[in-house]
């Protein structure tokens, strides 16, 4: 049994709507700005985690350090 030609575009046109959402979810996914805006979000949350501020810490801990060392080296070497 042939199928309806109005069925058919009716399908079409519903497959082309899809089609259509989905390319623009894709594109809203994958804009720099959202993307920017994802990653800023994701570092303050990580910043903010008891695991960011220990990495901070001992960051922070071992550029001290090193400043430390390069200072007591200079004032050897004087």
């Amino acid at each position: 049994m042939p199928r309806d030609p109005k069925q058919i575009q009716a399908e079409i046109d519903q497959a082309r709507n899809a089609l259509a959402g989905t390319l623009d979810e894709i594109a809203y996914r994958t804009s720099p700005k959202k993307l920017r805006g994802d990653a800023q979000t994701a570092v303050k949350e990580w910043v903010a985690s008891p695991q960011g501020q220990l990495a901070i810490r001992v960051a922070a801990s071992l550029v001290a350090l090193r400043v430390t060392v390069g200072v007591v080296r200079k004032i050897r070497n004087r």
